[in-house]
């Protein structure tokens, strides 16, 4: 009996990673070329290549519904541990170079694009629900905070999937547009171009890829600007839950507790900020650090061609006319706000 179990596990077991390998190989593999392509292309950038490939391979040759367990595992889990292997390129002196006008450059962009978000979806008559997953998506960290506030707001499945659809397009639009009005504004000025980037794009993926455009330093600390968006996360959830609650109070008890699944600070942000709080502390040996970065860029291109391979620009268009004129409004709103920010606070 116990044998037959144990066959009858190793079996689902199987199944499952014959489901995952042909959409993770399929990103790999996209990874290698745009490596590749980056030999000759080195302004560009692999991870640039990555996603943009990733893009024209998904939308025509490889449209293939049996690469789509595969790609999300790619996206999600690979970008996580990518994520927090660059803690261990990172020490406090780095986080410095941010300072208090950076903290303070990201809490006025969060809260000025959620009021923002809010508003303009009420005025162009979205539902309460649309609007704050919008707002939070935008200010947060994307499908991740989508994700994560639905529950809190009590927002429907379709809700919550329309406005993923529309956040990851402006996304995709702003990851190229903010390296060129970011070099035109502020020309070789790294943190300001750091600040705009991280500070605005909606997930991980899209600031990585966006900001490689420019260098690894900006990357870098790009990613510093993002990684304190995200640990809003569970601050912004308990809030959206709190204003739901007193806009449409609900009788039933069990209905106005928000889940406890949506208030949890992402596991890799803790990972990068235990890695970074380490590397400070006892200064990882270099051989190490180089590891950790080796790994974390091929995990991170192989991330973002999983991206670019999953995005269906089909599902964008169907979405209609108000979606994009609402998406693209909020993406003006907020690089707007963070170049407004960004001179005011003199960053």
């Amino acid at each position: 009996m116990n044998i037959l179990v144990e066959n009858n596990n190793k079996g689902k077991y199987l199944t499952k990673t014959m489901i995952i390998l042909p959409g993770l190989i399929t990103a790999f593999m996209v990874a290698v070329i745009s490596k590749i392509i980056a030999i000759w292309l080195p302004t560009l950038g692999a991870a640039t290549i990555a996603i943009l490939l990733g893009i024209l391979l998904g939308n025509t040759f490889l449209k293939n519904p049996i690469l789509e367990k595969g790609t999300k595992i790619a996206e999600s889990k690979l970008l996580e541990f990518s994520v927090v292997l660059l803690g261990a390129t990172v020490t406090f002196q780095t986080i410095a170079q941010i300072g208090i006008k950076g903290g303070i450059f990201v809490l006025l962009q969060m809260a000025l694009t959620i009021i923002a978000s809010y508003f303009l979806g009420k005025k162009m008559q979205f539902s309460d629900n649309m609007s704050l997953l919008m707002a939070g998506g935008n200010a947060v960290c994307g499908s991740s905070a989508i994700a994560s506030i639905a529950p809190a707001i009590h927002a429907k499945e379709e809700e919550k999937g329309q406005i993923i659809t529309l956040v990851n397009l402006l996304g995709t639009i702003l990851m190229l547009l903010l390296p060129i009005i970011g070099s035109i504004i502020y020309g070789t000025d790294i943190l300001t171009k750091s600040a705009l980037i991280g500070g605005i794009l909606q997930s991980v993926g899209q600031v990585v890829a966006s900001a490689s455009m420019i260098n690894g330093e900006v990357v870098e600390l790009a990613m510093l600007f993002k990684i304190m968006r995200i640990m809003m996360l569970v601050v912004v959830v308990y809030l959206f839950g709190r204003f739901k609650q007193q806009r449409a109070p609900i009788t039933t008890t069990t209905e106005i507790t928000p889940k406890k699944k949506g208030s949890a600070l992402p596991w890799y942000v803790v990972g990068f900020v235990l890695f970074c709080v380490i590397n400070s502390l006892i200064h990882l040996p270099v051989e190490l650090s180089q590891t950790a970065h080796f790994f974390s860029g091929w995990f991170e291109i192989t991330a973002l061609a999983a991206i670019g391979l999953r995005l269906d620009f089909q599902k964008f268009f169907k979405e209609g006319k108000r979606f994009l004129i609402y998406g693209l409004s909020v993406g003006v709103i907020q690089v707007v706000l963070a170049i407004a920010l960004i001179f005011l606070l003199g960053i």
